[in-house]
């Protein structure tokens, strides 16, 4: 296993990436991308499996349900803010196992606990906040993935790890209404529950909602450890990564992405319940899954754009766009219990998260260029030692930002959705909280276009 880890890794250097280190570079990618999808999977399982359990006899208010649906998105962004510094520190293959590992936990879990209407709701609390392990990988993922690719292709690489890794979230808001409708795992998955949906009874397999991503689990952590790689030069301890937390550009993308990333996962945890809530007549997981899917798709297009016009342009227009969205939905709701347009609503949030999407992939694409555009700032005129050390820095701290940055922006998946049931909660509809959100959206294109993609910008990217 020695081959493992690359003691030399150069892919700034052209001769070096087309001789031999586009292959490797690729084939972590590649890895990495299934695990992903499998951790958001996992992460927003219970966005599918709330709606599910009244008609299983959980006796569970709406509040309640929010919490469930919101809590993986708590734990999700806590934890990433230490995975944001791990893969420097114990090394991509090894962390990327071990993580991909973890969601065995959650999802054998809520196998056993949702067979049983007598499962405490303590009990299903704790098995929500390990959800969280999905939503922690991200940022060690992309942090991974990071180190692997030059500037010229980080953008596309990105995208494409954390794009196919966000369709998780669609495939599991369309795999999972469909799995529970059957024994697929025979005795070894349980019995069924009686279901009454309007009325009618119905047999279903909730289990099958966490039992369904075991086999793959299982699959995608021997993959890990059989065929990713370390790279020694990417090795930092902690202390040598928290430099960021004096860098200013750190705190800047740190808002934008909660603007893009945390819009995404928020979006994606509150919408079936949303649906639910305001239009009683639709059912929610024939159409919830939608947007997460165009989210996911667009996010490779974001990195790809902002590779050929620019990651601060791409994003300021983006933000615009974001703005122009939140403002048709407010336009569709229903008021009082009466009135609105589903396809209405349901089209300007598939325009939200269009522009998600491609402001993930675009934001992204401004990290690595600012840190490296900075550092190697600082070492003109020092010598080519310098300069090398630079190009070392900015991967490091890049790497950091992108991870830490994640962490701040997951936590949009416990707010946005929190943000919903009180605001249905206090007023009977969710306009507080779209105001609110329409408001943050302005103060991301002010920062954008100032610190970035105006003309004489410190930091044009």
């Amino acid at each position: 296993m020695a081959s493992r880890l690359l003691t030399v890794w150069n892919p700034e250097d052209k001769d070096f990436w087309e001789r031999e280190g586009k292959a490797i570079a690729a084939r972590n990618l590649w890895i990495s991308i299934p695990s992903l999808f499998l951790s958001f999977a996992v992460w927003m399982v219970w966005s599918v499996v709330v709606i599910n359990l009244p008609a299983i006899g959980f006796r569970f208010d709406a509040n309640r349900l929010f919490w469930l649906a919101a809590l993986p998105g708590l734990s999700g962004a806590t934890l990433r803010i230490f995975y944001s510094f791990v893969v420097p520190i114990f090394g991509g293959r090894k962390w990327s196992t071990l993580s991909t590992a973890s969601l065995l936990i959650p999802a054998v879990g809520i196998g056993f606990a949702v067979q049983d209407p007598g499962t405490s709701y303590g009990t299903l609390l704790v098995l929500a906040l390990f959800c969280g392990f999905g939503g922690g990988n991200f940022a060690s993922s992309m942090s991974n993935i990071s180190f692997f690719f030059p500037k010229a292709q980080k953008g596309t690489a990105l995208g494409l790890n954390a794009g196919l890794g966000n369709l998780g979230v669609s495939a599991m808001q369309f795999l999972v209404p469909l799995a529970v409708t059957a024994g697929v795992f025979g005795a070894f998955g349980g019995g069924p529950q009686m279901a009454v949906v309007k009325g009618t009874a119905k047999s279903i397999w909730l289990q099958n909602a966490g039992f369904l991503w075991v086999p793959f689990i299982l699959a995608a952590t021997v993959a890990s450890w059989l065929g990713m790689n370390d790279i020694a030069d990417a090795r930092a301890s902690f202390s040598e990564q928290s430099i960021i937390f004096r860098r200013k550009n750190n705190w800047l993308m740190c808002w934008l992405y909660l603007g893009t990333f945390g819009s995404f996962i928020g979006y994606s945890a509150g919408m079936p319940l949303l649906i639910k809530s305001l239009f009683p007549g639709v059912d929610p997981t024939k159409y919830a899954f939608l947007g997460p899917l165009v989210g996911a798709l667009m996010r490779p297009v974001g990195g790809w754009i902002a590779d050929k016009l620019g990651g601060a342009q791409v994003t300021f227009w983006n933000f615009i766009a974001m703005a122009a969205s939140a403002v048709g939905i407010l336009s569709f709701l229903p008021r009082n219990g009466a009135g609105g347009s589903f396809f209405g609503f349901l089209g300007m949030f598939i325009l939200m998260f269009i522009t998600t999407g491609i402001g993930n992939g675009s934001t992204f694409r401004m990290i690595p260029v600012i840190f490296l555009n900075e550092r190697t700032r600082d070492a003109e005129g020092k010598g080519a030692a310098a300069q090398e050390q630079a190009l070392k820095d900015a991967a490091k701290e890049s790497a950091a930002v992108i991870g830490f940055s994640s962490a701040f922006a997951a936590y949009g998946a416990f707010f946005i959705p929190k943000a919903f049931g009180s605001a249905i909660g206090l007023t009977g509809g969710p306009e507080p909280a779209l105001y609110g959100f329409l408001a943050f959206y302005v103060t991301c294109i002010a920062v954008t276009w100032w610190f970035y993609s105006r003309r004489n910008a410190e930091n044009p990217c």
